[in-house]
């Protein structure tokens, strides 16, 4: 497993923009599959991107497209999710999460795909 530090959050307008951080520790970053999920309150935890590990394959939730980026950096040891054009309904605290697999390509949606997870960065949107 590797540990992850998230960072990035904060409070911004509508329509503005963030960008997510997230730090994996270990030297087999580049093995995983990297996912950003959110939750808000009162509800579930949802998926919100997810990239291979080798870069190729990238899905966004819908509700996202469009509007937020999945990237990573293998040298940094780092998946980054850069929002923009923010809503209200944005407001979450944002999880990264490592999956590992052999499978470069691999690009996992589910949270049970995924065996670690950061603490945590919130995000909130005003109106």
């Amino acid at each position: 497993q590797v540990q992850l530090v998230e960072s990035g959050g904060g409070l911004v307008q509508a329509g503005g923009s963030l960008r997510l951080s997230c730090e994996a520790s270990g030297r087999t970053f580049s093995s995983y599959a990297m996912g950003w999920f959110r939750q808000a309150p009162g509800k579930e935890r949802e998926f919100v991107a997810t990239i291979s590990s080798s870069g190729l394959n990238i899905y966004y939730v819908d509700s996202v497209k469009g509007r937020f980026t999945i990237s990573r950096d293998n040298a940094k040891n780092t998946v980054y999710l850069q929002m923009n054009s923010l809503k209200p309904e944005d407001t979450a605290v944002y999880y990264c999460a490592a999956a590992g697999s052999s499978l470069g390509n691999w690009a996992p949606r589910a949270e049970t795909a995924f065996g670690s997870w950061g603490q945590g960065t919130q995000v909130t949107v005003s109106s």
